[in-house]
């Protein structure tokens, strides 16, 4: 269903809508309880999802950075990976969690199969080695680029056929798939209840249940595809808010036809781009593929080798694992890192859920410190003999600067009294303050004139003098542009060796 609603809201060419293994992993504990839950997160995922692109929010997912992206997808290819092992090797997976998974690994090696554990490694190493046939230098290039991108169909074909041939008289060399009920699903509204146990569970209890994975499933998707469109837009601007439209309409028509909630797949979508789709119809053709496979070979899925189908997975998150990427963050910026570490262990460790929603703040937690300590230079400088302090700020001012702009003034002035009574603020760089930052230069300036110092603010923002001057129009002359900063010296000192005459001149003549 996804595939033909993005033909009609999406904007990208080579975008697939399907299920993913990250999503797969985030609604698991959901779906095991009953399939119902599914369906309904997928309904409450597309609503949440219209309603954002309608609103246009697609700009929260800037908020989101590459280092919180990178530790959320490492830490997704890290759980869903060892989830597989024991399928692998032949064993049941009691859980999908990482330290369970590898727990439960090593704890029943006695219950490793022969027959699956050949299947399944041989299978990840032959996905492995396909994955670099593209790169062969000789031959026809187009011939080893598609062969290298099916070669997880070949995998599940072979190991299908061997399954196959080799299951006699009851005899089964592998752990199958097993039964898969054929047909089309019916066309029917999402279930806002559900029977768990024999007990009837009303939509307030099923929302209780979810929690705040309706909240961390809506943002994982809206990422998942907004990276893949962006990723295959070759040079075109990606609008994420349709995106976002076309997306939460795929889940919300999905939840119809009992499906779980989607998103962009890359690796389909992979395929689409190399197989040169000019329009998002592609997705058509997909779409047909998957429905005909449901009506026709789901006899066929009981012989996939569940080895063969953990090798394709397995192997699909190794590519996941970009270590290269972390290698660009530590050149280019190491606090980056933190970031990273803390999303990709909280991830790991935690939920995937809370895991993103960690690195999110901790992201956030480094904008509010830069808004709060932004750079400030202040230097005591000499201009034609005269002392002054320069303050030069190198960017904008906010509510969150205001105090901390006046700290770093009265502190350094606080150590320098006796010998500057100038201080100048540089203020090209800021483009507007708010109504706290006003208020705190204005008390700034009567700070210092408690210290027997002026203020002047030179070459502000008209914008954010402004602002300043309205609040008290007697500071407008605080605010010079026209001069250069030898002038304004000079000129300040000028004036004020007249006013110092002018008060002596005063005091002999009330003297006299």
């Amino acid at each position: 269903m996804g595939c033909f609603t993005y033909i009609v809201f999406g904007s990208c060419k080579d975008v697939t809508i399907a299920t993913t293994a990250i999503m797969a992993l985030m609604v698991h504990d959901y779906a095991i309880i009953t399939p119902d839950y599914a369906v309904l997160i997928s309904f409450l995922t597309g609503c949440t999802i219209l309603v954002l692109g309608i609103l246009n929010l697609g700009v929260l997912v800037r908020f989101i950075s590459m280092p919180v992206i990178t530790g959320f997808t490492m830490a997704a290819a890290f759980t869903i990976g060892s989830a597989q092992i024991n399928n692998l090797f032949g064993m049941k997976s009691p859980s999908n969690q990482f330290i369970a998974s590898w727990n439960y690994f090593f704890t029943h090696l006695t219950n490793v199969r022969l027959n699956d554990s050949l299947l399944g490694v041989g299978s990840l190493v032959f996905l492995l080695l396909m994955k670099k046939v593209k790169d062969i230098p000789y031959g026809n290039k187009i011939f080893w680029k598609y062969i290298s991108l099916s070669r997880n169909a070949l995998v599940v074909i072979f190991g299908t056929l061997l399954a196959y041939q080799l299951s006699r008289d009851g005899y089964e060399p592998f752990r199958l798939t097993g039964n898969i009920t054929a047909g089309l699903p019916p066309f029917r509204a999402p279930p806002f209840s559900t029977i768990v146990d024999g007990e009837k569970v009303y939509f307030k209890d099923m929302i209780s249940t979810i929690g705040s994975s309706l909240a961390s499933i809506p943002l994982v998707s809206i990422l998942e595809i907004v990276a893949i469109a962006k990723a295959f837009s070759k040079g075109k601007i990606v609008d994420a808010s349709q995106e976002m439209i076309a997306l939460g309409m795929c889940n919300i028509m999905g939840s119809f036809v009992s499906a779980m909630p989607v998103t962009g797949s890359f690796t389909r979508t992979a395929v689409n781009n190399a197989s040169g789709v000019k329009t998002p119809l592609g997705g058509a053709v997909t779409g047909a593929m998957v429905l005909m496979a449901l009506a026709f070979l789901t006899q066929t899925f009981y012989y996939i080798p569940k080895a063969t189908l953990a090798s394709v997975i397995i192997a699909a998150m190794i590519s996941l694992v970009e270590l290269e990427r972390l290698v660009d963050i530590w050149k280019s910026k190491r606090m980056d890192l933190f970031p990273f570490a803390v999303t990709f262990v909280t991830c790991l460790f935690w939920s995937l859920e809370y895991g993103i929603i960690c690195g999110v703040i901790v992201n956030i937690s480094f904008i509010l410190y830069r808004s709060a300590r932004p750079q400030i230079y202040l230097e005591k400088r000499k201009v034609y003999n005269f002392d002054i302090c320069f303050v030069e700020v190198k960017q904008r001012l906010d509510f969150a600067s205001a105090e901390y702009l006046k700290e770093r003034v009265v502190k350094f002035m606080s150590g320098n009294r006796y010998d500057i009574s100038l201080i100048v603020i540089k203020g090209d760089e800021i483009n507007s303050i708010d109504y706290t930052v006003a208020m705190n230069i204005i008390s700034l300036k009567e700070d210092l004139e408690m210290l027997s110092c002026d203020l002047i603010c030179w070459q502000w923002n008209i914008c954010a003098a402004g602002v300043v001057c309205r609040l008290n129009g007697d500071l407008c002359c605080l605010f010079k542009n026209d001069q250069s900063i030898e002038e304004l010296v000079n000129n300040y000192y000028l004036n004020l060796q007249r006013k110092n005459e002018a008060s002596i001149e005063s005091v002999c003549t009330n003297g006299t």
